[in-house]
C-alpha cells in the first residue's frame, strides 16, 4: 500500500461565498480544508464566488487547502479550474465523476494552466468523488485512466439520491459502494480513499459510529460538513495509545526473532507473523505522520 506523507483524516468543508466561515475554517484542526464552488453556493452566485476562494489562499491556515469546483460536465468547471490554479492550491475535488474521459480532461486542463503559470508540473492534487451509479460502475477504468489522482472520495448523499437508496443510521446499505472504492483504489495502487460526510449534525455518536465502520473498511479519513465533527473524526482515524503501543512491541518483538532466523512468534498469545508486522509497521508510520503535524 502507498505510503502516506502527511495524516488525511479529516477534509472540512467550507462554503467559497462566506468569508467568516472560510477564514475560522482555515485554523481549525482538520488536515485539509475543501472551499466548495459547487453544492454550498448557488448558482446565480458561482462565477462571482472563484474570486472570494482565491482570495483566501493567502491566509493563514493550519492544514492543506483544496477547492470544490463544480462537475467537469458543467458550464462552470473550466472558468472554475481557471480561476483557481494558483500557488498555494494544494488540490482540487472534483465531483460527479462518472468516466475516465471526464477526469482525464479536468487533469489535462490543469496540467496546461500549470504549464502556461510556471506551477510544479502535477503538483495541484486532484481528488475525484465517486456519487453516482455510473461512477462507481467505471470505477476501475476511472483509477487506471493515468491522472495524477492519489486517493479518491466516496459521497453517499448524491449516490443514495441517484440510486434511490434509503440512506438510513446504520449505512449497511453503503456497504458496497464503499468496499468497492477501497479494493478498487488498492487494486490501482493508490492511497487508502476518503469516506462520505455525516449530515446529521446534532448525531455525534452515529458519526463516531460511521467513521469507525469506514475505517474498517479501509478508508483513511473522511469529509466534514461542521467544526464539531472534526475532533471525533480525527480521534477514529488516530491510532490509539494501546494500539500504537502494541505495534511497538510487535515491531521490536519481530525484529528480534527475525535477527534470529525466526519468521514467526507469539507475543501476548497471539500469532505474529509478517502481515501482522506490516500492519504494526503501518500503525507505527501513521502515527508519526500524525505526531509530526503537531495537532
Amino acid at each position: 500500500m502507498p505510503a502516506v506523507s502527511r495524516p488525511m483524516r479529516s477534509f472540512l468543508f467550507a462554503p467559497g461565498n462566506h468569508a467568516r466561515r472560510v477564514e475560522k475554517a482555515l485554523t481549525l484542526d482538520a488536515d485539509a480544508v475543501i472551499l466548495d464552488l459547487e453544492d454550498a453556493v448557488a448558482i446565480a452566485e458561482k462565477a462571482a464566488t472563484r474570486a472570494s476562494v482565491v482570495a483566501a489562499f493567502d491566509a493563514p491556515r493550519a492544514g492543506l487547502l483544496y477547492v470544490r469546483v463544480n462537475a467537469v460536465d458543467t458550464e462552470f468547471c473550466y472558468g472554475d479550474l481557471v480561476a483557481v490554479a494558483r500557488p498555494r492550491l494544494d488540490g482540487i475535488v472534483l465531483p460527479k465523476v462518472e468516466s475516465a474521459t471526464g477526469l482525464a480532461t479536468a487533469d489535462w486542463v490543469l496540467a496546461q494552466l500549470e504549464r502556461e503559470r510556471g506551477l510544479p508540473r502535477g503538483g495541484i492534487d486532484i481528488i475525484p468523488i465517486i456519487e453516482t451509479a455510473r461512477g462507481l460502475d467505471q470505477l476501475g477504468a476511472i483509477l487506471n485512466a493515468g491522472t495524477r489522482v492519489r486517493r479518491i472520495a466516496f459521497g453517499a448523499g448524491d449516490f443514495t439520491l441517484d440510486v434511490n437508496m434509503i440512506w438510513t443510521r446504520a449505512e449497511t446499505e453503503l456497504a458496497h459502494a464503499r468496499a468497492t472504492c477501497v479494493t478498487g483504489s488498492r487494486a490501482a495502487g493508490l492511497e487508502a480513499p476518503l469516506d462520505t460526510v455525516w449530515v446529521d449534525l446534532r448525531d455525534g455518536d452515529g458519526l463516531g459510529a460511521s467513521a469507525q465502520t469506514a475505517l474498517g473498511l479501509g478508508f483513511q479519513g473522511k469529509m466534514c460538513i461542521h467544526p464539531d465533527q472534526i475532533g471525533i473524526v480525527n480521534r477514529v482515524f488516530t491510532p490509539s495509545d494501546e494500539e500504537v503501543a502494541f505495534a511497538e512491541r510487535v515491531a521490536a518483538a519481530f525484529a528480534k526473532a527475525e535477527s534470529e532466523g525466526s519468521a514467526s512468534i507469539q507475543l501476548d498469545g497471539k500469532f505474529i507473523d509478517y502481515p501482522i508486522v506490516f500492519r504494526a509497521q503501518r500503525t507505527l508510520d501513521r502515527i508519526a505522520a500524525i505526531r509530526a503535524r503537531g495537532r
